[in-house]
């Protein structure tokens, strides 16, 4: 199984035609050796492995593969090639030849385009997509200090990753510019920052002696809500509650 790279990394570059045609060798039969001599011969620095040429032309395209969201076309470059692998893998090298680098949106997943243990920071603080994420940075300086496990260093990587995607942050402000502003949102649409949220309230009571299932302000609002919402605190049908 091939682990994704960091899509937010400059993708790698395509093998040549030499490179590619060794590796096509090695495929339909030749030996390692053999490939390489004949293909990159001039090219193979003294004591260099032939093996560890092709392996270095396969990652290569593996890479390009994954960073193109084309897990079964990075599969293909297996290990050890078969018999009958050749037709495959010029299919799948003129396949990814054409194929373009994907560009992020604003609604996709930061696991899809971050490392994952910046990803679970972000998680930890419901920030699961680059849309909810743009709105977070950079509204204020050590604006990552708000979410636990992300640190200076994930910070960084995540502006450096806006930097090079600007579209992203002109959806985003378009986004923004389109949402209705006021002091009066509906309960429902409230969406309070982890920071404010109450949740590392100083008066806060251990979660053990709470009576209620809530771990922030929102949430223990919404439990009394329904409380006092309940079939016990409703008027029976047709009768007025008591003044």
């Amino acid at each position: 199984m091939h682990e994704t790279p960091p899509r937010d990394e400059a993708s790698p570059d395509f093998p040549d035609e030499a490179e590619l045609a060794a590796l096509r060798g090695w495929y339909v039969g030749l030996d390692a050796r053999a490939a390489v001599v004949r293909y990159l011969g001039e090219r193979r620095s003294a004591g260099a492995s032939s093996r560890g040429i092709l392996g270095r032309i396969r990652r290569q395209l593996i890479a390009y593969a994954l960073i193109r969201h084309r897990p079964d076309l990075a599969a293909v470059f297996g290990d050890r090639p078969t018999n009958t692998a050749g037709d495959g893998v010029a299919r799948a090298i003129e396949t990814l030849r054409h194929l373009p680098a994907p560009a992020p949106l604003i609604t996709d997943a930061v696991d899809q385009w971050l490392p994952p243990r910046i990803a679970a920071a972000l998680h930890a603080h419901a920030i699961r997509t680059l849309a909810d994420l743009t709105v977070r940075i950079p509204r204020r300086r050590r604006w990552w200090s708000a979410i636990a496990g992300l640190g200076v260093a994930g910070a960084r990587r995540i502006e450096a990753f806006f930097a090079a995607h600007p579209a992203l942050t002109e959806r985003a402000r378009a986004l923004i510019a389109s949402t209705p502003v006021g002091n009066v949102v509906p309960w429902e649409q409230l969406r309070v920052p982890h920071d404010v949220d109450g949740s590392r309230g100083q008066f806060r009571a251990p979660q053990t002696a709470c009576l209620l299932n809530a771990s922030n302000d929102y949430a223990a609002i919404q439990s009394w809500l329904s409380l006092h919402d309940s079939a016990s605190t409703r008027a029976p049908t047709g009768k007025k509650p008591n003044a």
